[in-house]
This record gives structure tokens, C-alpha cells and sequence, in this order.
């Protein structure tokens, strides 16, 4: 994967990247499945900026000029002006080191300020516009001087937060956000006013004019009418990083309490818009390395809720601008980072997912009730919260760093029955999960059938594996499923499949009729092998493949010890070739070989081995996260029935290893004198 982002993309500060390897509610069943596909992976992240801060641009070519801002005085009034209120506001002037600034028609010129505190305006003029051409002065009211506004990266005629004709009117930016601003001047329309003729030489001067309109400390909102507070960061007691609640600074909250009344706080009645109504605002701060939490705003209240909330990082919000907002259970904000949860007339419950650090200002619209009755008690909690809702109390919280080590990050692990970021989805039902249950531990009965077998032909090796196999995965699987563990997670994983690999080599050398020291150096051997499988990487699918194989290996040297065994009378000289006695013994050894397979084995079992162990296969492969609880129950029975069947094929025509294959091929009795009682 490659990701491109141009500067006309992103902005200045912290950028998160993240890769998931699953993204929505998933069926977490089994261990098995989720630890299976693990991926890894490198990234490769080069950032090409400028080297100079006064050149920007996507190629470095355009200046960038700093405006110099400085306290120019304060207002105080009635409020019928724009730029003064009931309250003392400042007023910071910005403006750059030439008075005076020249454009050519579709040239830009960039500038860029700070804005350092919450400000309540921010207003963009153009003063002393003049059209200046060698040969005419031309008509300056018909000239587009135009200024785009963007916050965080420079801004084109293309991509930009705010845009106007400051030849017309200047451009007005309500409750600017904190941090740099870039401005673009962009003059059109000059070859139109003086003709066409000399427009390649003709500019247009103006002095640029951006001041800044602040409200003194507790105070924001039109007119700095409005109460302001700033929330102090309260740490949780035995929590992980950055688990914090808000409390305002002051003596109108109780010592103590994680939450706290509105109604002390409010402001007073403001006439607005909509009709009579307040805000109050409250500030908070995300610190760095907290952008993996949630906040969590929650109000509750004796009567229905009256309260619209709006909240927004680094600027204030209003009704046109905001980051997230809620104003009814019907009628809020919609996305992968907010969510509503159980919100009633009486209550309010959201969370901000994955917070963006930096100030967040959350304003509350109180609205104004006709009737004049009292709203009641309203209690307000803020909080920093790892994971949304304790993960629903269905999974468990797990926190990890990102690759920097800075910042703090937090996610559920759901439980088998539930899903999603915060496992409020109920993925299977408990009903549902019993029936599961059952169907993943009971399909290991199965292995009753090659174990019956094995006993009742006297082979108490192959009895003993197939029995601990069925229970080791019925123990395994219980554990699995969440039912009860016997033993730990691990152990029981490494029994279960080390038994399952010897199960099935067993049921290879079975097919043999070797002498037991042959038998017992075989298992030897392949019972180290299959548990070094077991203990690394046990759930690899390549392990079937290897098994199988080790399986047809030891079957192909019990063969071949058998034949040595059987036919070690022939000699064969070097000569053989052109020694025809040789050759026809050499004939009728083969035809003698394939007349004992033919009688060795039942070919119908042997057949229906073959399907049952088609079947296996085809389960296995069919297995995921959705099905997995069937498939792999089929995988149980299949592959248990497949050992019987095999089991089952063999002819027994040793009789309790006395007889002794002659050299021909066929077997002959001998005798074996009893060795009297007390001797």
C-alpha cells in the first residue's frame, strides 16, 4: 500500500497512521482462529518539507510572509458596535512589515499568523486598494482582490477553509481556531479594467489589515457575554495513563465529586437568533500522547433535558461550527468517532472516540422555556476515558503504545459472544453459544470408533492415543470455547494437536505387520518430531501436509522392513540381468507382493477412508471466523471416522505375531512347545 499526501492535504502538527488487520464486529470464538493469521509487516514514512520557514508551497517556491501582531487596545461599550460589548474585549492588530503590498493579476502572495488565545473574531481588510498601469489608472471597485483563509496549511483558490472579495467587504471569521492561520491574496480581473493591452504589467497595491478580537478570561461568546470556564484535569486513582475527569476551578463545584451542577455555572439570559437563550462554555485539555482515549460527556437531570451541546477542538463552537454536536436523540452528530449510547430525555451519553489532543471547547445551549418553570437539577461529568463503556463489560481493556512510544492507545478484546470497538454487539447468542459449545466437545466422541477398534484387535498402543486424543481435544476445545480449562490455554493447545499428529501417523504404521521393536522405534521417532510441530506453531496449515507425509514415510518403511523380513532368502547377484531364473523369481516375487496387498487390506474401507478423509480436508479448508464452530465439528468426526475406517481395512492374518513368511511369499504355521505351569 502507498498513501501520497500532498501540503495541500495535511495540516501542521501530529499525524496518526494506523493499520488494522480486521476492522468491525468479527466472531472472536476461538483462540485458535484469532491468533492464527498473524501478519508482518514494515512501513516506510519520508516527510519532504522546506528548508526554509519563510519559503513554503509544494515545490518551496512561494514566499511565505509572518505578520507581526501586537495588542492595539480595548473595547468597551453597549454593544451596539461589532467590534465592542458588555465586557472589556482587546483587540490584537496584525500586519506585515511592508505597509504597502503589490500584485500582478494572478500572482498570490502568503501570509501567515498566530493566533494564541481563544478569540472571538477575526476580521481580514484590505485598505488603500490602488490599480497602478503604465498607461491608465483604471477602475479599482470592478477588481477582485480576493483572500482565501485556511487553517493549518496554505490555502489556494481550490482548497481553502474561508474565501472573500476583500475589495467588496472584509472577510469575517467567526471563533477562529488556535494556532497558525495562512492567509493567500489572490488579485483577478486587472487586464479587464485598464483594456487587455498592458495587463502583463499592470498590479494592484493594498495594505493588509487582520485584527483579532479577544474577550477577557471567563468570558466568550457574542459580545463576551457568555461564561467561559476553564476544566481542570483530575487523574483517576489506580488507572492507566491519562485517565483523567474535569472539574471546573472553583468554589461553586463540590471538593470531591467527579461530576458537578450546571446550574450554578450558567450564564445569563442573552437574546439570540432562535429566541431567548445562553451559552456556557467549558474548556478542557487533551495532553500529547493522550489521542488514544475517549471522552466521555455525559449529563443527567430530575426533568427532560433542555441542554443542546456542540463541542469543537481549538476554536469555540456555535450552532454553524462545531466538531460534534447533540441536540436530541434524533438529531445529532453521525460517524466513526461519536457515539450515542442510551440517550433519553432525561440523560445524555456520548463518548468522542480516539480524542484529538489540543484545547476542546464544549458549549451548552441552554434554551429558553416559555412556561418560565424550573428545568431542575442538571449534573454534567467529563471525563478521559481508555475504552467506551469498560468495553461493555464484555471483553477486557488492553492499552499499547504506538511505534513512537509516545503516545498511549487503548482497544477492547471482545469475549467469543460479542463484537464490535466496544463489544456491544452480540455476536452469538448464550443459547447459541451452549449449542456451539456442545457441538465443538462432543464432536471428539468420535474418536470412540478408532478406539474400540484398536482394542478389540488387541492394539493397546494405538488404543491409548486415540482415547487421549479424543479427550485432550475435548478438554482443549472446552477451554477454547470458555466453558472450563482443565490445564492452561497452552497445554492443552500442545496436547491436543500433538496427540492428533500421532494419532494419525499411528493409524499409518498400523497398516503394517512389523514386529513391535520396529513399531515402538517408529513412534519414538515420530513422537518427537509431531511435538516439535505441536510447540511451534501448532495451528500452521502446512502442519496437515507434513503429518500426512510423515504418516505415508513411516508406512513406506514398515513396508519395506517387512519385505526385507519376509523375503530375505532371495539373493540377488550382480549379474541378475541376464540370468533368466533370476528374473522369473524376480516376476513371481511381484506377482506374490501384489496378491498379499490385495488380500492384506479391505479395499471398501480402505475407499471409504479415503472419502471421510476428502471430507477432513474439505472442512478444514471451508474453516473461518463465521463457521468455524461447524466445520470444525465436521473436521472432528471426518477425520476420527477416517482412522476407523483404515483401522478397519487391515486383514489380520498374523496370529499374535507366530507366524513366519516363508521365502515364497506365503505363510507357513510353526510350532511352539508350552512351557509347563511352575517352571
Amino acid at each position: 500500500m502507498t498513501m501520497r499526501l500532498t501540503n495541500e492535504q495535511i495540516s501542521a502538527g501530529v499525524l496518526y497512521l494506523g493499520l488494522f488487520n480486521g476492522v468491525g464486529p468479527t466472531r472472536t470464538q476461538s483462540k485458535m482462529i484469532v491468533r492464527g493469521p498473524a501478519y508482518s509487516f514494515a512501513v516506510n514514512i519520508s516527510v519532504e518539507g522546506c528548508t526554509a520557514s519563510t519559503m513554503q508551497g509544494q515545490y518551496c517556491n512561494q514566499t511565505v510572509e509572518l505578520l507581526s501582531c501586537g495588542l492595539s487596545g480595548s473595547y468597551h461599550g453597549s454593544g451596539n458596535l461589532s467590534v465592542t460589548g458588555f465586557y472589556n474585549q482587546s483587540m490584537v492588530s496584525c500586519r506585515n512589515n511592508f505597509e504597502t503590498s503589490c500584485n500582478r493579476d494572478g500572482e498570490m502572495n502568503i501570509y501567515s499568523l498566530e493566533i494564541r488565545r481563544i478569540a472571538e473574531l477575526l476580521t481580514i481588510s484590505a485598505e488603500n486598494v490602488t490599480l497602478r498601469s503604465p498607461s491608465s489608472t483604471g477602475n479599482r471597485s470592478e477588481i477582485d482582490l480576493m483572500c482565501f483563509a485556511r487553517y493549518g496549511a496554505i490555502p489556494s483558490a481550490t482548497v481553502h477553509d474561508y474565501s472573500g472579495n476583500l475589495n467588496k467587504f472584509p472577510l469575517v471569521i467567526h471563533s477562529p481556531k488556535v494556532g497558525r492561520w495562512y492567509i493567500s491574496i489572490l488579485p483577478l480581473n486587472l487586464s479587464k479594467e485598464i483594456g487587455g493591452a498592458q495587463s502583463n504589467v499592470s498590479t494592484v497595491c493594498y495594505s493588509l489589515d487582520v485584527q483579532e478580537l479577544q474577550c477577557p478570561l471567563g468570558k466568550a461568546g457574542p459580545n463576551c457575554s457568555s461564561e467561559r470556564y476553564m476544566l481542570q484535569t483530575i487523574l483517576r486513582r489506580d488507572s492507566t495513563p491519562f485517565e483523567s475527569y474535569y472539574l471546573p476551578d472553583g468554589e461553586k463545584v463540590t471538593s470531591g465529586a467527579a461530576n458537578f451542577l450546571l446550574e450554578p455555572l450558567l450564564s445569563n439570559y442573552t437574546y439570540g437568533d432562535g429566541g431567548i437563550d445562553t451559552w456556557t462554555y467549558f474548556l478542557l485539555d487533551i495532553p500529547r500522547g493522550a489521542a488514544g482515549g475517549n471522552l466521555h460527556v455525559r449529563l443527567t437531570s430530575d426533568r427532560n433535558i433542555n441542554y443542546e451541546i456542540y463541542a469543537r477542538n481549538g476554536g469555540l463552537p456555535s450552532v454553524d461550527n462545531w466538531d460534534y454536536y447533540y441536540v436530541n436523540k434524533t438529531s445529532s452528530s453521525h460517524g466513526s468517532f461519536f457515539v450515542l449510547y442510551n440517550s433519553i430525555e432525561e440523560k445524555v451519553d456520548f463518548y468522542i472516540l480516539y480524542v484529538k489532543e489540543g484545547i476542546w471547547n464544549i458549549g451548552l445551549r441552554h434554551l429558553y422555556s416559555p412556561s418560565g418553570t424550573s428545568d431542575g437539577q442538571t449534573t454534567m461529568s467529563v471525563s478521559l476515558e481508555r475504552c467506551p463503556k469498560r468495553c461493555s463489560y464484555h471483553g477486557e481493556c488492553k492499552s499499547a503504545l504506538d511505534a513512537s512510544g509516545l503516545t498511549s492507545y487503548s482497544f477492547c478484546a471482545c469475549d467469543r459472544n460479542h463484537g464490535g470497538f466496544d463489544c456491544s454487539i452480540e455476536i452469538v447468542s448464550h443459547q447459541g453459544h451452549i449449542w456451539q459449545s456442545i457441538a465443538l466437545i462432543a464432536s471428539n466422541g468420535a474418536a470412540v470408533l478408532p478406539a474400540f477398534w484398536a482394542l478389540r484387535q488387541k492394539a493397546f498402543a494405538e488404543w491409548v492415543l486415540y482415547t487421549a486424543s479424543g479427550i485432550s481435544s475435548g478438554l482443549y476445545h472446552a477451554c477454547d470455547v470458555g466453558t472450563w480449562c482443565a490445564l492452561s490455554y497452552g497445554v492443552l493447545q500442545f496436547m491436543d494437536f500433538w496427540l492428533s499428529f500421532m494419532a494419525v501417523v499411528s493409524t499409518f504404521v498400523y497398516l503394517t505387520t512389523i514386529d513391535e521393536v520396529f513399531k515402538r522405534t517408529i513412534h519414538t521417532v515420530v513422537a518427537i518430531l509431531t511435538a516439535l510441530m505441536a510447540i511451534t506453531k501448532a495451528t500452521r496449515s502446512s502442519n496437515i501436509i507434513l503429518v500426512m507425509a510423515i504418516g505415508a514415510l513411516g508406512l513406506l518403511v514398515g513396508w519395506l522392513i517387512e519385505i526385507s523380513t519376509k523375503y530375505r532368502s532371495l539373493s540377488f547377484s550382480m549379474g541378475f540381468c541376464s540370468n533368466r531364473l533370476e528374473r522369473w523369481q524376480i516376476r513371481e516375487w511381484l506377482q506374490n507382493l501384489v496378491k498379499t496387498l490385495l488380500k492384506r487390506f479391505r479395499w471398501g474401507f480402505v475407499l471409504a477412508g479415503f472419502i471421510a478423509l476428502a471430507m477432513a480436508a474439505i472442512s478444514w479448508k471451508l474453516e473461518n471466523s463465521q463457521n468455524y464452530w461447524i466445520w470444525h465439528s465436521v473436521w472432528h468426526v471426518t477425520i476420527y471416522t477416517s482412522s476407523f475406517f483404515f483401522l478397519c481395512s487391515k486383514v489380520n492374518t498374523i496370529n499374535n505375531g507366530n507366524e513366519r513368511p516363508a521365502a515364497d511369499g506365503n505363510y507357513q504355521l510353526t510350532r511352539q512347545d508350552s512351557i509347563p505351569s511352575g517352571a
